[in-house]
């Protein structure tokens, strides 16, 4: 099963907010997923982001995959792979 860390948009038409979600990556952008790791909120200005480092860190040696804009916020985060 191949697993991404990616973004899962919540939040009204034009205000946009997301949720750093664990899911395989088979199953649709608002579908199923694994586990909740964080939050973004790009309407805010800088932007704002919550990750829990622990449950990213576990993630990561298990092999998921994070995506392009998920990857940029774990960096900003001082996660690295």
């Amino acid at each position: 099963m191949a697993v991404k860390i990616r973004l899962r948009r919540i939040g009204k038409k034009k205000a946009p907010l997301y949720r750093i979600v664990v899911a395989d990556a088979r199953s649709p952008r608002n579908g199923r997923f694994i586990e909740e790791i964080g939050t973004y909120d790009p309407s805010k200005d800088p932007s704002e982001f919550h990750v829990d480092a622990d449950a990213a860190k576990k993630w990561l040696g298990c092999g998921a995959q994070p995506t392009e804009e998920v990857a940029k916020i774990l960096k900003i985060a001082g996660i690295e792979k």
